[in-house]
């Protein structure tokens, strides 16, 4: 395993990155309403990256992903793969997923949303409980995320909450080391493993994106071969952070100005 220590160089390149990536989902987010087809918000944030912000869109073409971003719906865990025969419904509840390339460096990130206006219903009710423990699962590991820790300590954080509030952690996709790649060692588990005992170092840039379900943790892959769902149908959610390890703690390259009140 080699884990890349980033320069100042590089992670200068990486908060403008990281910054990209979030104005993405800053731009999005009044676009997800009853109505719109996940093809739709594919299209706006394509355009967007391509054409306002000067980058690329990291999935598009990444080992055969067909779309810019992914859209995972309800029981979709992740890389859910953006249809215009998909139409967001009221109460649906949505990852956006969203990797920005700037001068050769990847910013990643994504975020929940609930479609519409909750309902007074156990079902809105259930929903909103899975995004905000989801994220704050997401808050908990970051808050670890410091030197002299390992990521057993991210882990334990996320696991801990997600099971305290009766929800599973997914075992088969975790968070990952970034930079001029998109995918770099160390892979960051959300769950604790003897695997995971990394120390954590400063100079460090790594997502943490813990995917917790409503149901049990098991997951299946469906035919075309990138989207992930629960194996039971239950509601899934996942929170995506990336985050650069300075010598007291953790600063989150991709921060929405939403967030400033929250971490």
């Amino acid at each position: 395993m080699t884990i890349k220590i980033k320069s100042t160089d590089e992670i200068a390149k990486m908060r403008v990155a990281g910054r990209l990536a979030a104005q993405v989902l800053e731009m999005i987010a009044p676009h997800i309403k009853p109505g719109v087809t996940t093809e739709e918000l594919n299209r706006i944030c394509h355009d967007y990256i391509v054409n306002v912000q000067q980058a690329i869109p990291a999935p598009l073409n990444y080992k055969g992903f067909p779309k810019s971003i992914c859209t995972s719906v309800n029981e979709v865990v992740c890389h859910g793969i953006p249809s215009p025969s998909q139409k967001l419904k009221n109460s649906d509840i949505v990852n956006v997923d969203v990797t920005v390339i700037k001068d050769g460096y990847h910013g990643d990130t994504s975020k929940m949303f609930f479609v519409g206006k909750p309902a007074n219903t156990q079902k809105d009710r259930d929903s909103l409980k899975l995004i905000r423990i989801t994220q704050e699962c997401m808050y908990r590991g970051i808050q670890q995320a410091k030197p002299g820790n390992t990521l057993n300590d991210i882990a334990r954080a996320i696991e801990s909450h997600a099971n305290a509030n009766k929800f599973s952690v997914v075992h088969e996709y975790c968070g990952h080391g970034i930079g001029n790649e998109f995918h770099e060692d160390p892979q960051v588990l959300h769950y604790v493993s003897p695997e995971n005992n990394i120390e954590i170092k400063a100079g460090m840039v790594f997502t943490i994106e813990p995917m917790i379900n409503a149901g049990n943790r098991h997951i299946k892959l469906k035919k075309d071969n990138w989207t992930v769902v629960t194996k039971d149908g239950q509601l899934s959610a996942q929170w995506e952070h990336t985050i650069l390890i300075t010598t007291n703690g953790a600063e989150i390259l991709t921060m929405r100005e939403e967030e400033s009140n929250i971490v």
